[in-house]
C-alpha cells in the first residue's frame, strides 16, 4: 500500500469516516497521527518506542548542519542493552539502491545493457520464467517486468531461512504478473535475479563489485553482506511481535550502520556516488524501504530541506501496522525538521 492511500484512510476516520471504519484501521495508528506534534526528534523518538517497538536508531543529516543520532529502546531486550546508535542493522530491500548503482556501473563500463534480455543473459530460464525473452533488464529494475515475486509464494515461508538459498524456485514456472513493461508490481525475484546476472558477468561475487566500486570509495567501513562478516554482537536484536525470539542470527543480507546508510543515501542523490555519466542513466529510485522480520527500515532524501533521515525500528508484525506505524514516524520526525527550519 503506497503512503498515500495509508494517509487517505486515516483521513477518512478522522474526517467523517464511519464508525464501520474504525474497524479497519487500529485505534493506535489514529493516535500515532492525531497527537500533537513534539518539539524535537529525540521526543519523537521516544513516543514511538511507547507506541511498542522495541528499540529505534535515527540519523539525520541536513545541509549545513553535523549529523545528528537519537535512540529510544533496546539494542537487546533480553540483556536490556539499550539501543546504540553504532548498532549494525539488517537493511533488507535498501539494498537494492546498492544492485541499481552498481548495475548503472557495468552498463556504463558495457559490461551489461539494460536492452538485453533475460534470455540473452541466463538461457536456462526460458520456458521457466514467462515472457523470459521479452523482459530486459531495465524492467527488471523499475520492478515492470511481471516476474512473480518468490517471497509472495506460501510455500516459500514454510521454511524461509532453508527456502532462501533456493529461492528462486519459488518464482518459476509461474504465470506472469503482467505483460513486461505493462504494469508495476514490487517483485524480489527482479533483483535476485540482478544479482546473478551480474555475478556471471563478472566472474566473482558482485558483493566484492560493490564493495570496489561504492563502499571503499565513500568509505563506508560500517556496511557488510551477510552475518559472516560480522560480530553479532555488533548486531542490533530483532524482535517480532507475539514472539520472545531474537531474529538477529537469520541470514537477512546486508548490514550497514544508519550513518553509512546516510552517507551512501546522500551519495546518491548529490550524484556523488557515480562516475562520470553514470547519473544520467540511473533508472531507480533515490529513496527506499527495507522490511524482513525483526527489522524495518526507512531510507529518505527530501529536497526541499536538503536532509537525509535514516529510521531503524527492530520490531515487526503479521498485520502490517508497526510497517504503518514507522511511516507516520518517520513522517512526523520530517514535519519536526522543517518547522525547526
Amino acid at each position: 500500500m503506497t503512503k498515500k492511500k495509508k494517509t487517505l484512510i486515516i483521513r477518512i476516520i478522522l474526517f467523517g469516516g464511519t464508525a464501520i471504519s474504525m474497524f479497519f484501521v487500529p485505534w493506535i495508528l489514529v493516535k500515532a497521527w492525531i497527537l500533537p506534534l513534539p518539539d524535537t526528534i529525540q521526543e519523537q523518538v521516544d513516543e514511538a518506542i511507547g507506541h511498542g517497538f522495541d528499540g529505534m536508531i535515527v540519523y539525520v543529516d541536513q545541509a549545513g548542519k553535523s549529523p545528528e543520532h537519537y535512540t529510544g529502546g533496546w539494542k537487546d531486550r533480553e540483556n536490556k542493552i539499550p539501543a546504540d546508535s553504532k548498532a549494525l542493522f539488517k537493511i533488507a530491500s535498501i539494498s537494492k539502491l546498492y544492485t541499481a548503482v552498481a548495475a548503472t556501473k557495468l552498463v556504463k563500463e558495457k559490461r551489461l545493457s539494460f536492452d538485453k534480455t533475460l534470455a540473452d543473459y541466463l538461457p536456462e530460464l526460458i520456458g521457466r520464467i514467462e515472457n523470459a525473452e521479452e523482459i530486459n533488464l531495465m524492467m527488471m529494475i523499475q520492478h515492470r517486468s511481471g516476474i512473480p515475486n518468490f517471497t509472495d509464494n506460501p510455500a516459500y515461508w514454510e521454511n524461509e531461512q532453508e527456502n532462501g538459498k533456493n529461492a528462486l524456485d519459488f518464482a518459476l514456472d509461474l504465470p506472469a504478473s503482467f505483460k513486461p513493461n505493462g504494469g508495476y508490481e514490487y517483485s524480489n525475484t527482479n533483483y535476485l535475479l540482478l544479482r546473478r546476472i551480474m555475478d556471471d558477468v563478472l566472474g566473482y561475487s558482485h558483493n566484492q563489485y560493490i564493495k570496489e566500486k561504492i563502499l571503499i570509495p565513500l568509505e563506508l567501513k560500517n556496511t557488510f553482506f551477510s552475518n559472516n562478516e560480522v560480530d553479532l554482537d555488533d548486531v542490533m536484536s530483532g524482535y517480532y511481535v507475539g514472539y520472545e525470539e531474537d531474529f538477529k542470527a537469520r541470514e537477512y543480507g546486508m548490514l550497514a550502520t544508519a550513518k553509512d546508510v546516510g552517507i551512501f543515501l546522500r551519495a546518491l542523490n548529490d550524484g556523488s556516488v557515480f562516475d562520470e555519466g553514470e547519473k544520467e542513466i540511473y533508472p531507480y529510485e533515490y529513496n527506499h524501504g527495507g522490511l524482513v522480520v525483526g527489522y524495518q527500515s526507512l531510507a529518505e532524501y527530501h529536497k526541499d530541506i536538503d536532509a537525509i533521515v535514516v529510521q531503524f525500528m527492530n520490531t515487526t508484525d503479521f498485520n502490517g501496522y508497526e510497517w504503518n506505524l514507522s511511516e507516520i514516524t518517520i513522517n512526523r520526525i520530517v514535519k519536526i525538521i522543517r518547522r525547526k527550519n
